[in-house]
């Protein structure tokens, strides 16, 4: 009969690079696991010592040689009496290895070396590491454990080979990025892989924001049966124990899956949190408009870093509506954030007469409207040298997608909260948020989006509806769909057309656009790498 363990999965946010700052987390958590919960087995997520992902921060021998003296300091620092699992980076003859380490009292009982190195989507791991090749199984006080990491299991074969290996209980370290529903799909997915194995797998999955990827956590554990023993929660750092004895895992705390909504808000929030406290921004600016987009941002920012931090500016024109100019200053006050009424008329009207002038000519069109929100980037960027706080896009997907942002205006910024959330979802968030305690004016929801950059203009004037929209752009950014397709299932063909073309006219802008979470399937940016240049057509 085996014996029974104590597990303390630590859902920790490090911070890439501070190598010193998180091997201190580390420790401090292995005391409080221990003291706490009485914790026979600490586990960590993956890269926990150094962040991740540290991209070229890997090849750097300053970053080697600070890894390396970490690893000397946890192993004399560990208390006598509990067990630790983390990862790291391998630095070795053999190359590079991305790395799971078991120690107790002081010695390194196992050192497994990631198999399955993930090439797709957000990940370039093999741009850095040399694989493993061989399953690992160790004994920890009369249990026998299975080492993987992370992609290991999310494909079929080391789990299997792992419970022929003799293991008793497949341990992971995880770096599983957010993507819409991914609790649900990792509690399924490691069931399967419980099931191949014969025997119960534990997951440790990272926490936190790391430029355009953000981590949820949401650890877990299940039986070979299928049952859940363990689901800690979305976006939420602590300690998660559970059991083990006579081959099963059980008293673990187990959370519900949150909502669609509530799961990318809070998701949005931390990303936007991490982003601003990690690089170290006293505050966030925001340029407030009275519509949608902004106010959202506002309430996230407010949410991420508290409304002492964050100021809101207005910035009205000659076409502002009155109501927008009603509908910020009610945000302001219902956030209790400082508010900012910075004119651009005048500002507008100088360079439009200098322009004027150097043309012979009026400027008109587009170039008018995008010289608006030009001065507007401008104004909160100077605000931003002058106070030092960062400057938060509003920007949505769909605006991305099709373009319908300014460069240098509107787009300015140094993170851009909800970038990855289409216009359909903004809205499905913000009525999700009022619900738990309005922060929103219900007007700002109800009136027709519109940029106020000419007389009565609102954007189904540049864009189809945005719910017929927003499933073309689902469709073919998410899933890759094609135009035959899209009509086959019942879309306008020429409207496909022209949204297709227009997102890949668009490349250009959101390459020079402010990073933000990935917060749906598949987002703009590193996990969808299309040429700026090109002369590929679709239909």
């Amino acid at each position: 009969m085996s014996a029974q363990l104590v597990i303390v999965t630590v859902q920790i946010n490090p911070v890439v690079g501070d190598i010193q700052g998180n091997l201190d987390r580390m420790l401090e958590a292995v005391s409080t696991a221990r003291q706490e919960h009485g914790a026979d087995l600490v586990i960590f997520p993956e890269f926990c010592l150094t962040g991740y992902p540290p991209e070229d921060l890997l090849l750097h021998e300053d970053f080697s040689q600070q890894v390396q003296a970490a690893e000397a300091t946890l192993r004399a620092k560990l208390p006598g009496d509990v067990g630790v699992l983390y990862g790291t980076p391998d630095y070795s003859h053999e190359g590079l290895r991305n790395a799971a380490v078991l120690l107790s009292e002081g010695r390194e009982l196992a050192r497994y070396h990631k198999r399955c190195l993930p090439n797709y989507s957000v990940f370039d791991e093999k741009r850095w590491f040399t694989a493993g090749d061989q399953a690992c199984v160790v004994d920890f006080k009369g249990v026998k454990l299975g080492l993987t990491i992370c992609e290991d299991l999310w494909v079929a074969g080391p789990a299997e080979d792992t419970g022929q290996a003799g293991a008793e209980l497949i341990l992971s370290l995880s770096a599983s990025p957010y993507a819409l529903n991914k609790a649900e799909e990792r509690q399924a997915e490691f069931a399967q892989r419980a099931r191949e194995g014969g025997v119960p797998v534990l997951v440790c999955n990272l926490l936190g924001g790391q430029d355009e990827l953000v981590f949820d956590g949401a650890s877990v554990g299940v039986n070979p049966d299928g049952a859940v023993a363990l689901q800690a929660p979305e976006w939420q750092a602590g300690f998660y124990p559970v059991q083990y004895a006579q081959g099963r895992l059980f008293d673990g705390p187990v959370h519900t899956p949150l909502s669609a909504e509530a799961s990318q808000y809070q998701g949005a929030v931390l990303a936007t949190r991490d982003y601003l406290n990690k690089n170290g921004a006293p505050g966030a600016l925001i340029g407030l408009s009275g519509g949608i987009d902004s106010a959202i941002t506002l309430a996230i920012a407010v949410d991420a870093i508290g409304a002492d931090r964050v100021t809101a500016v207005m910035m009205g024109s000659a076409y502002t509506r009155d109501i927008s100019y009603e509908l910020a200053r009610e945000q302001a006050a219902l956030l209790d954030v400082e508010y900012l009424n910075l004119d651009i008329g005048d500002s507008v009207a100088a360079l439009e007469e200098s322009l004027s002038r150097g043309l012979a000519e009026p400027v008109s069109g587009v170039a008018a409207e995008n010289l608006q929100s030009r001065i507007r980037g401008v104004k909160l960027m100077a605000l931003s040298n002058q106070r030092g706080e960062m400057v938060l896009a509003t920007g949505n997907k769909s605006e991305l997608a099709m373009g319908y942002a300014t460069l240098y205006g509107d787009m300015v910024g140094a993170f851009a909260p909800i970038r990855d959330l289409s216009k359909s979802r903004v809205y499905a968030l913000a009525d999700w948020r009022n619900r738990q305690g309005r922060v929103i004016p219900q007007a700002v929801i109800d009136r027709p989006p519109s940029a106020e950059l000419r007389p009565d203009q609102y954007d189904t004037d540049s864009l189809p509806e945005y719910a017929v929209l927003d499933a073309i752009i689902e469709a073919f950014v998410e899933a890759d769909r094609g135009l035959n397709s899209l009509v086959a299932e019942g879309f306008d063909e020429a409207l496909c057309q022209r949204v297709l073309r227009m997102v890949q006219l668009n490349e250009y802008k959101r390459r020079q656009g402010a990073p933000g979470p990935r917060l749906s399937r598949r987002a703009f940016g590193r996990d969808r790498r299309y040429p700026i240049t090109s002369g590929f057509r679709r239909g």
